[in-house]
């Protein structure tokens, strides 16, 4: 497989297809964790569990905890199964009480049931499976994973969002299992996840590190989701995998800022899985899950439509459906496709003409209302510092939005991101205030910031509140002082959209929406904010 998958929804029976393309089978002494240099004693041939398991391939290692990851083969049962090996010394008292915890949270795990972990089938401490000289603190068995490494999925290109949405579904589902009993899995190291061959992600060796908390689960399912989405790995390095890039606030950048084709919502879930929950972070697992379902109902969905397109494929030629009766003679087939091209064609030539109506009104007509629901303000400072505004090229996606306040608490601010999530049907609003700006606070408003520096032309606003001034201002930080912020447009909002021109292209990295008048009532709704990057 070469090249980058075809942006879009891949249908459901395309999934294995995508996996098993990259299905790897490492020979004995090679594996996923690349001929990682371990303990003497663990080399492939050698044995380990009072000689009951010989090793066959290593294909990872969480350095966490010196866990060492491998494929075996059970010499009593003729079977292949997947060991989590805890290396160290039994006299280190902190290393073995570590490792005594870790089995005691493996053994409480191993009661969960599904298809996205691999059974425990047995759980070994020295003295007890191990002997006092194998250099072993513990040793987790488990079923064994057909299949790939994630590591390996990914390694060429991320994958499409709907199928990043279907893999990680049961993995997802597994967690909410458990925290259902109050168990921890531990999902957060790459490496301890695989692919089934029918397009699962599973935990194939358990093991929950001795501090993981039911947060680290849900921070490990949105890692996972990064990773799919992107390539790349937000949490501590993990060997192989490039780091996920950090905007300045020391953040991670959103999935959607580096691939601008993934969903919103698939983006701005992977992120907040990330962050805690004060900060609007997702908390459960629940939470990811529900943005996973329906991620895969919109693909479902997109099939649905696919599989109408495919059945017109046993149309005839002259278009009709199959049928049992007499064809037409080729006269009137002639006839009737030459009535049909006629019709479409000046069904296209009013379409344009309307289309060219349309433009003509908006560009060229001053006079109210003849733009529709969109007013265009000009910048303040066009007519003397800069006669020629920057032209408008590209939209640009925001990687991040926040409330920006400088006085008092912030307004709404986990609905922040509704002002650029694409849909008409949400948006951010601000508080309802007893008395108009500034007799409380200056203003309020929305911090963008993007992955790099941008030169801006235009800014549109989507808003149903009439009478709302705001300022556009360009911001040296996140979170900048508001005398550090630059005005580089202004206007008055009417309802519908109303697109700012901007008095200046320098590039810049944040952009402040800046609310200095509220609309009727005290309160301001803002639906939709869109980017427009200045033509290069």
């Amino acid at each position: 497989m070469t090249g980058r998958i075809p942006v879009g929804s891949v249908p459901k029976r395309q999934v294995e297809r995508v996996v098993t393309t990259r299905r790897t089978e490492y020979p004995v002494g090679e594996g996923a964790a690349g001929n990682q240099a371990g303990p003497g004693f663990l080399v492939p041939g050698s044995a380990v569990g009072d000689g009951r398991y010989r090793l066959l391939a290593e294909f990872g290692l969480d350095e966490r905890v010196n866990a060492h990851l491998w494929r075996a083969q059970d010499n009593q049962l003729r079977r292949d199964v997947g060991l989590t090996l805890l290396v160290g010394d039994p006299a280190n008292a902190t290393a073995a009480g570590a490792a005594r915890k870790m089995l005691e949270r493996t053994m409480h795990a191993a009661r969960i049931t599904h298809p996205g972990t691999s059974r425990v089938l047995d759980v070994l401490g020295p003295g007890n499976g191990i002997a006092p000289n194998e250099g072993l603190l513990g040793i987790v068995v488990a079923d064994w994973s057909q299949g790939t490494d994630l590591v390996d999925v990914i390694a060429e290109h991320p994958l499409p969002p709907s199928t990043a949405a279907r893999l990680l579904e049961p993995l997802a589902a597994a967690v909410e299992l458990a925290h259902h009993s109050g168990m921890v899995l531990g999902i957060d190291h790459p490496q301890r996840i695989r692919v089934t061959p029918d397009g699962l992600l599973r935990l194939s060796f358990p093991g929950p590190l001795p501090e993981a908390t039911l947060q680290d689960d849900v921070r490990g399912l949105g890692a996972i989701l990064y990773l799919l989405l992107t390539g790349k790995w937000p949490l501590r390095s993990a060997p192989g995998l490039p780091h996920a890039p950090l905007a300045p606030d020391g953040q991670v950048v959103p999935p959607r800022a580096l691939f601008p084709y993934i969903p919103y919502e698939l983006s701005s879930a992977a992120v907040r899985s990330l962050t805690d929950d004060a900060t609007g972070g997702i908390r459960t697992s629940s939470g990811l899950l529900r943005v996973l379902e329906r991620a895969k109902l919109n693909e479902d969905a997109t099939q649905s439509i696919s599989a109408i397109q495919d059945d017109t494929e046993d149309e005839d030629d002259d278009g009709a459906l199959w049928t049992t009766k007499r064809p037409h003679n080729d006269r009137s087939k002639r006839r009737k496709l030459a009535i049909g091209v006629t019709a479409l064609a000046v069904a296209t030539v009013g379409v344009l003409a309307w289309l060219g109506m349309q433009l003509i009104s908006f560009f060229g007509d001053d006079s109210p209302g003849a733009g529709g629901p969109t007013v265009v303000a000009t910048a303040p400072g066009n007519a003397e510092n800069n006669p020629k505004p920057p032209t408008p090229g590209q939209p640009i996606q925001a990687a991040g939005v926040q409330v920006y306040n400088v006085k008092g608490t912030p307004d709404s601010p986990r609905r922040a991101n509704r002002a650029v999530d694409g849909d008409p049907a949400t948006s951010w609003k601000t508080d309802k205030y007893q008395q108009p700006f500034p007799a409380l606070k200056p203003g309020v408003g929305l911090m963008a910031s993007f992955a790099e520096p941008v030169p801006f032309a235009e800014v549109v606003i989507d808003s149903p509140s009439s009478g709302t001034v705001v300022e556009i201002r360009t911001a040296p930080s996140e979170k900048p002082g508001l005398d550090e912020t630059k005005v580089i447009g202004r206007a008055t909002l009417q309802p519908g959209q109303t697109r700012l021109q901007l008095d200046s292209a320098e590039p810049t990295q944040h952009l402040l929406i800046w609310i200095t008048t509220l609309a009727d009532g005290n309160v301001s709704e803002i639906t939709e904010v869109g980017f427009l990057r200045a033509a290069q």
